[in-house]
């Protein structure tokens, strides 16, 4: 049984400006060690590669129905690529305790100006 769908689209100007402005400071508010690391590997689209975690995040948050407010922690939504290169959605702190225990479907595209997400959370 589907418990919820979340979908976000972000340009990817938005995280470049942020950067721009804040640096480091705006990604390690949003984004953890490792995926700050895993996008900064792709010089030129490093930027393409955060706004699609940030999507992630974002389609996670509505998937649950509570959005980016409401004590929802950014960092406890992660995204790390398999083998495969197949995107898996990792959850920590209070969201794992909450929604540990149910599968998640993660999926993300994007182009050089925008990323979207979708985030499928099943029983």
């Amino acid at each position: 049984m589907i418990i919820g769908i979340g979908v976000d689209i972000i340009e990817v100007e938005r995280i470049k400006e942020s950067y721009n402005q804040y640096g480091y400071r705006f990604l390690n508010r949003i984004f953890t060690e490792e995926e700050i690391a895993y996008c900064m590997e792709f010089k030129g689209n490093e930027f393409v590669h955060l706004a699609a975690r940030f999507a992630v995040k974002e389609a996670f948050s509505k998937a649950i129905g509570t959005g980016i407010t409401q004590g929802f922690k950014l960092k406890d939504v992660s995204i790390k690529n398999k083998a495969s290169g197949e995107p898996e959605l990792i959850l920590n702190g209070y969201l794992l305790e909450i929604y540990g225990k149910y599968k998640n479907h993660v999926t993300i595209s994007h182009t050089t100006t925008n990323s979207v997400a979708v985030v499928i959370i099943e029983e």
